[in-house]
Protein backbone atom coordinates (compact mmCIF):
# COMPACT_ATOMS: atom_id res chain seq x y z
CA UNK A 1 0.00 0.00 0.00
CA UNK A 2 1.20 3.00 -0.55
CA UNK A 3 1.54 6.24 1.57
CA UNK A 4 -0.16 9.47 1.13
CA UNK A 5 2.05 12.50 0.95
CA UNK A 6 1.05 15.40 3.01
CA UNK A 7 1.27 18.87 1.68
CA UNK A 8 0.72 21.81 4.06
CA UNK A 9 1.12 25.13 3.24
CA UNK A 10 3.61 26.98 5.69
CA UNK A 11 3.54 30.17 7.39
CA UNK A 12 7.18 30.80 6.06
CA UNK A 13 7.41 34.76 6.47
CA UNK A 14 5.53 35.96 8.68
CA UNK A 15 6.88 39.55 8.40
CA UNK A 16 5.95 39.73 4.67
CA UNK A 17 2.30 37.98 5.00
CA UNK A 18 1.42 40.33 7.46
CA UNK A 19 2.37 43.36 5.58
CA UNK A 20 0.96 41.94 2.86
CA UNK A 21 -2.65 42.24 4.29
CA UNK A 22 -2.34 45.30 5.84
CA UNK A 23 -1.63 46.58 2.16
CA UNK A 24 -4.79 44.89 0.88
CA UNK A 25 -6.79 45.89 4.04
CA UNK A 26 -5.62 49.66 3.27
CA UNK A 27 -6.55 49.71 -0.34
CA UNK A 28 -9.80 48.02 0.24
CA UNK A 29 -10.40 50.50 3.21
CA UNK A 30 -9.73 53.44 0.81
CA UNK A 31 -11.92 52.12 -2.08
CA UNK A 32 -14.56 51.45 0.45
CA UNK A 33 -14.25 54.86 2.02
CA UNK A 34 -13.58 56.30 -1.36
CA UNK A 35 -9.55 57.71 -0.35
CA UNK A 36 -10.71 59.13 3.24
CA UNK A 37 -8.74 56.43 5.01
CA UNK A 38 -5.84 56.45 2.60
CA UNK A 39 -5.56 60.48 3.14
CA UNK A 40 -6.09 59.85 6.52
CA UNK A 41 -3.74 57.28 7.36
CA UNK A 42 -1.93 55.63 4.49
CA UNK A 43 -0.18 58.78 3.07
CA UNK A 44 1.73 61.34 4.47
CA UNK A 45 1.91 64.83 3.46
CA UNK A 46 2.38 68.19 5.03
CA UNK A 47 -0.08 68.56 8.41
CA UNK A 48 -0.26 69.90 11.79
CA UNK A 49 2.39 68.72 14.07
CA UNK A 50 -0.53 68.70 16.40
CA UNK A 51 -2.28 66.13 14.54
CA UNK A 52 -1.64 62.73 16.25
CA UNK A 53 -2.32 61.78 12.41
CA UNK A 54 0.58 63.26 11.23
CA UNK A 55 2.59 61.06 13.04
CA UNK A 56 0.79 57.47 12.27
CA UNK A 57 1.37 58.96 8.18
CA UNK A 58 4.83 58.92 8.85
CA UNK A 59 5.38 55.21 9.14
CA UNK A 60 1.16 54.55 7.85
CA UNK A 61 2.27 55.73 4.21
CA UNK A 62 3.98 52.10 3.68
CA UNK A 63 0.87 50.26 3.68
CA UNK A 64 -1.11 52.59 1.57
CA UNK A 65 -2.02 52.48 -2.24
CA UNK A 66 -2.91 54.21 -5.20
CA UNK A 67 -4.72 51.54 -6.85
CA UNK A 68 -4.94 47.71 -7.85
CA UNK A 69 -1.22 48.15 -10.44
CA UNK A 70 0.60 50.46 -7.73
CA UNK A 71 -0.50 48.13 -4.79
CA UNK A 72 0.34 44.74 -7.13
CA UNK A 73 3.48 46.27 -8.74
CA UNK A 74 5.02 46.80 -5.00
CA UNK A 75 3.81 43.54 -3.81
CA UNK A 76 4.60 41.36 -5.85
CA UNK A 77 8.50 42.22 -5.46
CA UNK A 78 7.95 42.28 -1.62
CA UNK A 79 6.60 38.26 -1.58
CA UNK A 80 9.55 37.39 -3.88
CA UNK A 81 12.45 39.29 -2.10
CA UNK A 82 10.83 39.67 1.40
CA UNK A 83 10.52 35.95 2.58
CA UNK A 84 14.32 35.08 1.89
CA UNK A 85 15.58 38.26 3.39
CA UNK A 86 13.25 37.84 6.46
CA UNK A 87 14.64 33.84 6.81
CA UNK A 88 18.16 35.21 6.84
CA UNK A 89 17.85 38.35 8.66
CA UNK A 90 14.88 37.17 11.16
CA UNK A 91 11.55 38.61 11.40
CA UNK A 92 11.97 41.17 14.10
CA UNK A 93 15.01 42.42 11.54
CA UNK A 94 12.61 42.97 8.66
CA UNK A 95 10.42 44.58 10.65
CA UNK A 96 13.02 47.07 11.92
CA UNK A 97 14.02 47.59 8.18
CA UNK A 98 10.28 48.53 7.09
CA UNK A 99 9.78 51.17 9.85
CA UNK A 100 13.28 52.55 9.31
CA UNK A 101 12.27 52.67 6.05
CA UNK A 102 9.09 53.89 6.38
CA UNK A 103 9.93 57.21 8.86
CA UNK A 104 12.90 58.22 7.30
CA UNK A 105 10.76 58.17 3.75
CA UNK A 106 7.75 59.86 5.59
CA UNK A 107 9.77 62.39 7.58
CA UNK A 108 12.11 63.55 4.56
CA UNK A 109 8.94 63.62 2.04
CA UNK A 110 7.13 66.04 4.73
CA UNK A 111 10.06 68.02 4.70
CA UNK A 112 11.09 69.03 1.72
CA UNK A 113 8.02 68.25 -0.24
CA UNK A 114 4.78 69.74 1.34
CA UNK A 115 2.32 69.68 -1.55
CA UNK A 116 2.74 66.28 -2.30
CA UNK A 117 1.42 63.57 -1.49
CA UNK A 118 3.28 60.21 -0.72
CA UNK A 119 1.90 56.80 -0.43
CA UNK A 120 3.17 53.00 -1.14
CA UNK A 121 5.66 50.93 -0.12
CA UNK A 122 8.29 51.05 -2.66
CA UNK A 123 10.53 52.61 -0.27
CA UNK A 124 10.16 49.46 1.44
CA UNK A 125 11.01 47.68 -1.79
CA UNK A 126 14.07 49.08 -2.47
CA UNK A 127 15.61 48.76 0.86
CA UNK A 128 14.17 45.12 0.36
CA UNK A 129 16.06 45.24 -2.76
CA UNK A 130 19.34 46.77 -2.14
CA UNK A 131 19.57 44.65 1.13
CA UNK A 132 19.35 41.29 -0.77
CA UNK A 133 23.10 41.18 -1.85
CA UNK A 134 24.34 41.61 1.83
CA UNK A 135 22.88 37.58 2.00
CA UNK A 136 25.97 36.16 0.00
CA UNK A 137 28.20 38.78 1.59
CA UNK A 138 32.13 37.09 2.58
CA UNK A 139 34.03 38.83 5.15
CA UNK A 140 36.27 41.19 3.45
CA UNK A 141 34.65 41.32 -0.14
CA UNK A 142 31.94 43.37 -1.71
CA UNK A 143 29.49 41.66 -4.19
CA UNK A 144 29.26 42.32 -7.35
CA UNK A 145 26.02 42.14 -7.69
CA UNK A 146 25.53 44.55 -4.77
CA UNK A 147 27.40 47.33 -6.94
CA UNK A 148 25.18 46.25 -10.35
CA UNK A 149 22.22 46.65 -8.15
CA UNK A 150 23.55 49.80 -6.49
CA UNK A 151 24.28 51.09 -9.80
CA UNK A 152 21.38 49.93 -11.90
CA UNK A 153 18.76 50.71 -9.30
CA UNK A 154 19.60 53.65 -7.77
CA UNK A 155 21.23 54.90 -10.67
CA UNK A 156 18.18 54.40 -12.76
CA UNK A 157 15.91 56.49 -9.99
CA UNK A 158 18.87 59.56 -9.83
CA UNK A 159 18.45 59.42 -13.92
CA UNK A 160 14.37 59.20 -14.11
CA UNK A 161 14.37 61.80 -11.52
CA UNK A 162 16.49 64.24 -13.53
CA UNK A 163 14.88 63.34 -17.00
CA UNK A 164 11.15 62.18 -16.09
CA UNK A 165 8.07 63.89 -14.57
CA UNK A 166 5.93 61.66 -12.95
CA UNK A 167 4.00 60.77 -10.29
CA UNK A 168 6.47 58.67 -8.60
CA UNK A 169 8.92 59.36 -6.21
CA UNK A 170 12.34 58.48 -7.11
CA UNK A 171 13.38 59.99 -3.63
CA UNK A 172 11.98 57.73 -1.59
CA UNK A 173 13.31 54.99 -3.91
CA UNK A 174 16.91 56.11 -3.14
CA UNK A 175 16.54 56.62 0.43
CA UNK A 176 14.54 52.93 0.41
CA UNK A 177 17.37 51.23 -0.83
CA UNK A 178 19.87 53.55 1.18
CA UNK A 179 18.65 52.77 4.32
CA UNK A 180 18.43 48.81 3.04
CA UNK A 181 22.29 48.92 2.14
CA UNK A 182 22.93 50.56 5.24
CA UNK A 183 21.28 48.37 7.90
CA UNK A 184 22.45 45.45 5.45
CA UNK A 185 26.43 45.91 5.97
CA UNK A 186 25.46 46.81 9.98
CA UNK A 187 23.56 43.41 10.04
CA UNK A 188 26.57 41.56 8.29
CA UNK A 189 29.00 42.89 10.98
CA UNK A 190 26.24 41.33 13.24
CA UNK A 191 25.64 44.31 15.02
CA UNK A 192 22.03 43.94 14.90
CA UNK A 193 20.55 40.02 17.19
CA UNK A 194 18.72 37.79 14.76
CA UNK A 195 15.02 36.99 16.19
Amino acid sequence: MKKKTKFNVSFNSPVVIWFTLICLAALGLGWATKGWTTNAFFSVYRSSLVSPLTYVRFVGHVFGHAGWEHFIGNIMMLLIVGPLLEEKYGSSNIVFVILATALVTGIVHFLFFPHVQLLGASGVVFAFILLSPFTSVKQGSIPLTLILVAVLYIGGQIYSGIITSDNISQLTHILGGCVGAGLGYVMHKNKMNRY
